[in-house]
């Protein structure tokens, strides 16, 4: 079974708990020309950092990836004690500037909030072993829910990419069949073309032959119509493969715009002409979608 074309473009969220231990993680993915991984992990946890990275190259080949990392420790339940010392001595300035400025004194709730004054109760050291549990499980989740996402968008990519060569194959047969590409048409403008340089009394004997070898190759587009058949047929091999496919993608739609080129240099005719230019019109939509694939 072949595997799915998968996009560069993609976003997972994920998480593990243990008790009141909960690690987050949170991956974006963009295209790249390769694998680039960014990590932002919370202080503390920068030693998840390697194994974090490893999970995600051993799973995928290209794309700048962004990982955020997050531990929380249920904080909430920990004791709070008030440090009396420090209420105390802001207590008794704060009336003092009351009395000075003849306002109201202030509410329990604001001399609560200022710094100092409520301290929570140290958390205990992170068991490692438990974190690192609880780490590779949202990695693992959050790469599994991160190649789902890109999977989705490379099927709705192959699906463009699939109509886009077909436009150009319909496009390739136009140009095959043209009015233009007749072999009495091009026997006739090659021997015209080459009587024009018979007339050229001045032109070297090499020169002449140099002249005429470059008429004879630039007088049909069957060989670019050739391997422009080929290209489609290798680009719709490559997308019903799947898998990091999209470097040899890139280089078949360079291949196409190639031909593209050649084919319009070529041209004796303006519909000709006019096929080559829409040729490379959907073939340069091709080469937009084709970036996006692993």
């Amino acid at each position: 079974m072949s595997a799915a074309l998968a996009s560069m473009t993609g976003f997972a969220r994920a998480e593990a708990a243990n008790g009141a231990l909960r690690a987050r993680i949170e991956i974006k993915s963009v295209n790249g020309r390769g694998l680039d991984i960014r990590t932002r992990f919370a202080q503390g946890l920068d030693i998840f950092d390697l194994p974090v990275r490893q999970l995600l190259s051993q799973a995928l080949s290209r794309g700048s990836l962004n990982v955020s990392l997050t531990l929380d420790r249920g904080a909430a339940g920990k004791p709070i004690t008030v440090n009396e010392a420090a209420l105390a001595t802001i207590i008794a300035a704060a009336n003092d500037l009351a009395q000075r400025l003849e306002v109201a004194p202030p509410r329990v709730d604001g001399l609560l909030a200022l710094p100092g004054v409520l301290a929570v109760e140290e958390a205990d050291a992170l068991d490692e072993e438990a974190v690192g549990i609880l780490v590779t499980e949202a990695a693992q989740n959050a790469l599994s829910a991160l190649q789902a996402s890109r999977r989705e968008e490379g099927s709705r990519i192959a699906t463009t990419l699939s109509d886009q060569l077909d436009q150009i194959a319909v496009l390739v047969e136009a140009a095959a069949i043209h009015p233009s590409r007749n072999r009495e048409q091009i026997s006739a403008r090659l021997k015209a073309q080459i009587e024009a340089l018979n007339q050229q009394t001045d032109i070297a004997p090499e020169r002449f032959a140099q002249e005429v070898l470059l008429l004879v190759t630039k007088a049909d587009i069957q060989e670019e119509i050739d391997r422009l058949r080929a290209h489609i047929a290798g680009a719709r091999k490559l997308i019903a493969q799947g898998g990091p496919v999209g470097r040899r993608l890139d280089f078949l739609a360079q291949e196409f715009n190639r031909e593209a080129n050649t084919l319009c240099s070529k041209s004796n005719a303006v519909e000709l002409t006019t096929i080559g230019l829409d040729l490379k019109a959907v073939i340069d939509q091709l080469r937009e979608q084709v970036q996006n694939i692993e």
